[in-house]
């Protein structure tokens, strides 16, 4: 069975920066889709960046684009969420999680992920 453990998460306030990370055990990575999404109280869960499984596609949300980046460390078997110049509506429960089909890309719904870490809060605010 796939674990997710998140981890980086806190409070911060406008403007500053976190790295979120993702420890893992999905074994052969490089044939699975990661991405990260979030959920704000009495909000639908949301795609927030995610990394195709060869790497060579990476897409954001307009909401974050050009100020959070995704990364992922194939041998250390971890992903990571840089997110940088961070504001309020940023705040929010975040999850890491594996799609569930091999060599599939275009996937932004979260019944298209079947592994998911239990979340780490980013609370940004003065």
């Amino acid at each position: 069975q796939v674990q997710l453990v998140e981890s980086g998460g806190g409070l911060v306030q406008p403007g500053g920066s976190l790295r979120l990370s993702c420890a893992h055990s999905v074994v052969s990575l490089s044939i699975y889709t990661m991405a990260w999404f979030r959920q704000a109280p009495g909000k639908e869960r949301e795609l927030v960046a995610r990394i195709s499984w060869n790497g060579g596609r990476i897409d954001y949300s307009e909401s974050v684009k050009g100020r959070f980046t995704i990364s992922r460390d194939i041998a250390e078997n971890t992903l990571y969420l840089q997110m940088t110049n961070l504001k309020p509506e940023d705040t929010a429960v975040y999850y890491c999680a594996k799609v569930r089909s091999s060599y599939v890309t275009s996937v932004d719904r979260p019944g298209d992920f079947d592994s998911w870490g239990q979340g780490t809060q980013v609370t940004v605010s003065p």
